[in-house]
């Protein structure tokens, strides 16, 4: 049997482990008092962590824990608690009229917060994520309406819809004149259109336009083409266009007319969420 001999290294008075590699050797430093008790309480910690939580899968479906905690509890009870706030507006925002909900600072954010959700769930898809349109679908948040822009108006809008199946929906038909004018007519009524304006006649054209305007839309446009919310006819002076306004676009709408559809959504959402998009478009900064 050989005696074994520790062997302490002289600078630091710490045992080595014996291991040396090319003169330098491994020295055999304990790990400090604090972290061996911060590791062993860890180790403690994971091991309740285990025991009082939801933590190990098992064939039918996971230990259950001593107290029973879920996320989907949690969720519930946090759902809970929203709901019971959300309750409270919901009730005073149902009792009061338009006019009310504007008036109180607190119940207006409610309001406006709710229909921005409603509004992005269901008709920023096609008005745009912040009422800013696009081709086809009208901007909201201009001045420019077509069926008027006060809150009530917004509000009927939205519940009968344009050209939908409701029985008091917005009918705005625009008849489709390729069957009506001739071509060149047509070209001169868009050539007026896009520029009736002008302080000075432009062309021929401009003149001939205006004639065939005068007998054929001031009826549903304007004398001045500055249109008719009654009937739903847009503005055509102000340089707004909800298709376009170039020539061409302006011919295939003249020829052909336009019918956009926005469906009814009396049915689709509850009143309340109905007037709470009408509180958030009329606020977005076009509504009267």
């Amino acid at each position: 049997m050989t005696e074994h001999h520790e062997e302490v290294d002289d600078a630091t008075g710490t045992k080595t482990t014996g291991h040396e590699w090319d003169g330098l050797k491994e020295l055999d430093t304990p790990a400090p008092r604090w972290w061996l008790i911060v590791w062993m309480v860890t180790i403690v910690f994971a091991i309740g962590y285990w025991v009082v939580y939801p933590a190990w899968p098992t064939i039918s479906g996971h230990t259950g824990g001593l107290f029973g905690w879920t996320q989907y509890e949690k969720l519930k009870v946090d759902q809970a608690q929203i709901a019971t706030r959300q309750g409270e507006y919901r009730r005073k925002f149902h009792a009061s009229s338009f006019e009310q909900v504007a008036g109180d600072p607190q119940l207006f954010e409610f309001a406006r917060a709710g229909g921005s959700v409603v509004f992005k769930e269901n008709c920023a898809a096609c008005h745009g994520a912040g009422g800013e349109g696009r081709k086809g679908y009208p901007n909201l948040n201009d001045d420019d309406w077509l069926f008027g822009g006060d809150i009530h108006q917004i509000y009927h809008t939205i519940e009968v819809g344009s050209r939908s199946t409701h029985a008091d929906t917005h009918m705005a038909m625009m008849p489709a004149f390729g069957a009506i004018l001739k071509r060149q007519e047509i070209d001169d009524l868009a050539t007026y259109v896009g520029s009736m304006n002008a302080t000075q006649p432009p062309s021929v054209a401009w003149v001939n336009g205006q004639v065939l305007f005068q007998a054929n839309c001031v009826s549903c446009h304007g004398a001045t083409g500055e249109g008719n919310r009654e009937l739903g006819a847009p503005r055509l002076n102000d340089a707004i266009w909800l298709y376009g306004g170039d020539h061409e676009t302006l011919v295939e709408t003249i020829t052909r007319a336009r019918a956009g559809v926005m469906p009814t959504w009396q049915h689709r959402l509850a009143p309340d969420d109905q007037r709470m998009v009408a509180v958030y478009v009329h606020s977005l900064g076009g509504g009267e």
